[in-house]
């Protein structure tokens, strides 16, 4: 197979590029938060952060942190211009009042379905965190997530059902991953596109299941 897998950063300028002007989006912690790197000046996007930020801008430049102006991963971040800092009761209002247009978010497991699993893997050594996956899960417009297709193992995260607690069902319209982007449907799942080398026929077999 001659094919090259997606940087994060690639993999996050994969997903800037289908964010339109005029969106709201929440950038979950992990992966999620480099999306605000890769999203134009001129585009007018406003980036939501749970812990209550609205307006973030891309990372700052080393040396110029500030530890009080953090995401909800407890990165630095920076502030555009008219961007706004508010109550964490304000922010998950936001969420759940149906006020953000995409979240974009890591996951353990996506079901075919759209059925997401992020937040614990079951393992009796593994801590739980759901933080305000759920809110976002069910509260956005549209649920992005944003992974690597296959385990340190080489087992693939889309599933045909999630083998993890759920986090939200039926809550995933697209998964962006380090080899493809997919959308999620009722009938299953619709292959958007691949990274170059990379065929219909192979990606199916990484995955274990058709792709429409």
């Amino acid at each position: 197979m001659s094919y090259q897998r997606r940087t994060k950063d690639q993999l996050a300028a994969r997903v800037a590029q289908d964010i339109h002007e005029g969106h709201v989006v929440n950038l979950g912690i992990g992966m999620p938060t480099l999306v605000a790197n890769h999203i134009p000046v001129e585009k007018e996007v406003l980036l939501h952060s749970e812990n209550g930020l609205l307006g973030m801008g891309p990372a700052p430049r080393p040396g110029e942190e500030d530890f009080d102006l953090i995401n909800a991963g407890k990165q630095p971040v920076t502030i555009l211009p008219g961007g706004s800092y508010f109550h964490h009761t304000d922010s998950f209002a936001m969420m759940r009042g149906g006020h953000l247009d995409i979240c974009v978010l890591g996951a353990f497991q996506v079901s075919a379905t759209g059925d997401l699993a992020n937040w614990h893997t079951g393992e009796k050594d593994a801590i739980p965190a759901v933080g305000g996956a759920m809110d976002l899960a069910v509260g956005a417009k549209q649920t992005w997530v944003m992974m690597d297709l296959l385990t340190k193992q080489g087992e693939s995260k889309v599933v045909q059902a999630c083998t993890y607690p759920l986090t939200g069902i039926a809550c995933v319209k697209r998964i962006y991953s380090d080899l493809c982007t997919l959308e999620c449907t009722p009938q299953g799942l619709r292959l958007i596109d691949t990274v170059e080398g990379l065929s219909r026929t192979e990606l199916e077999k990484l995955i274990g299941l058709p792709l429409h």
